[in-house]
């Protein structure tokens, strides 16, 4: 059993991303879910940073920590360190202080400390939904484990203002690795994003080693993504860290509604619907959404459609099944739908 440390603030979001790169997971407590077992994958996950052994769960004080370490048997050996998180500060635990105490249960044990580079790290993620102004679920509890495997934190060097090609309103790379990863983005799958902009969402589903199509109605946009996938894929440095190598992409100018493949011709399907207002798409979305989300299902047999609006009955006629559903905050005047089809 695992252990997941959940990034952002929609736990169900995160749970929902990591269940791509893990098995049965389940919510805990506020920030923290479980979950049976976990693959490499999780080193690609936008919305969870951390899977650890569990070793077992208390209430979230340090007293309980304490115990439940020294009644867990330890078959290990090495240095150490101890990591604490106050979960979303929601528990007002002195997580130096638990770091002490839980490090003198390991030293007693005959384990030497080493902050550095630990042979072993043990996480304590202490949270209480009582303190967690963003969300009541789940129930109080401080839960340890063994650090297993990390997630690459290297977004924030990828920001869409730094690429060849720029235009306002592109997706955030955090954002977009949750989307690929939602739609099973893997070496060995073929993803499609038929309205690819500026190339946002392709760029990550290459980063964990998807082979790549897009298309785009627009001249401009084909040309500006081919920049940026040059730029963000071949001609990446592969640091001995970094996962998979970036996936094999194919670039076409064609319309979403009416594209030039053959059936069943890619795993998934990821796009970005334009949005209201905000696109410069003159007329009714309507029929162009509705003709993707149709050429969508031709081609492939599971979808993830973000839109600034619901297109659950559109998905439906298109003959899609939604398996679930996102509100995601963007700012005060965008709220993004995310669609699970299959």
């Amino acid at each position: 059993m695992y252990v997941l440390e959940l990034g952002g603030q929609d736990d169900a979001f995160a749970a929902r991303e990591a269940a791509s790169a893990a098995s049965a997971v389940s919510p805990l407590a506020p920030g923290l879910a479980t979950a049976r077992g976990v693959t490499d994958r999780v080193r690609t996950l936008a919305y969870t940073h951390r899977a650890c052994e569990l070793v077992g769960t208390g209430d979230p004080d340090i007293d309980s920590a304490q115990a439940v370490l020294a009644a867990a048997s330890v078959e290990r050996s090495g240095t150490v360190a101890v990591r604490a998180v106050d979960v979303r500060g929601s528990t007002d635990v002195d997580t130096q202080a638990a770091e002490r105490a839980l490090g003198g249960v390991l030293t007693d044990r005959g384990f030497a400390v080493d902050l550095e580079t630990p042979d072993h790290t043990l996480c304590a993620y202490f949270s209480d939904p009582a303190g967690d102004e963003e969300s009541s679920a789940g129930e109080a509890c401080c839960a340890l484990g063994w650090l297993a495997v990390e997630s690459r934190r290297d977004f924030g060097d990828r920001q869409p203002t730094d690429r060849p090609f720029f235009q306002p309103g592109s997706m955030d790379p955090l954002e977009a690795r949750a989307l690929v990863n939602l739609a099973g983005a893997r070496p060995g799958a073929t993803v499609l994003d038929p309205m690819c902009g500026t190339g946002g969402i392709l760029l990550e589903a290459g980063l964990v080693g998807a082979r790549l199509v897009g298309s785009d109605a627009q001249e401009k946009m084909v040309r500006g993504t081919r920049e940026n996938l040059r730029d963000g894929l071949d001609d990446a440095e592969q640091e001995p860290d970094a996962g998979p190598r970036p996936g094999r992409w194919d670039l076409v100018r064609a319309d979403a509604a009416r594209l030039p493949l053959a059936d069943d011709a890619v795993d998934a399907v990821v796009f970005d619907a334009p949005y209201g207002r905000q696109s410069r798409i003159e007329g009714d979305l309507d029929p162009l959404v509705s003709g993707a989300l149709s050429e969508a299902a031709r081609v492939a047999d599971r979808c993830v459609l973000v839109a600034d609006r619901e297109w659950t009955a559109a998905a439906a006629a298109a003959g899609w099944t939604l398996t679930d559903r996102f509100e995601r905050r963007v700012h005060r005047s965008l709220v993004r739908h995310v669609h699970l089809l299959e």
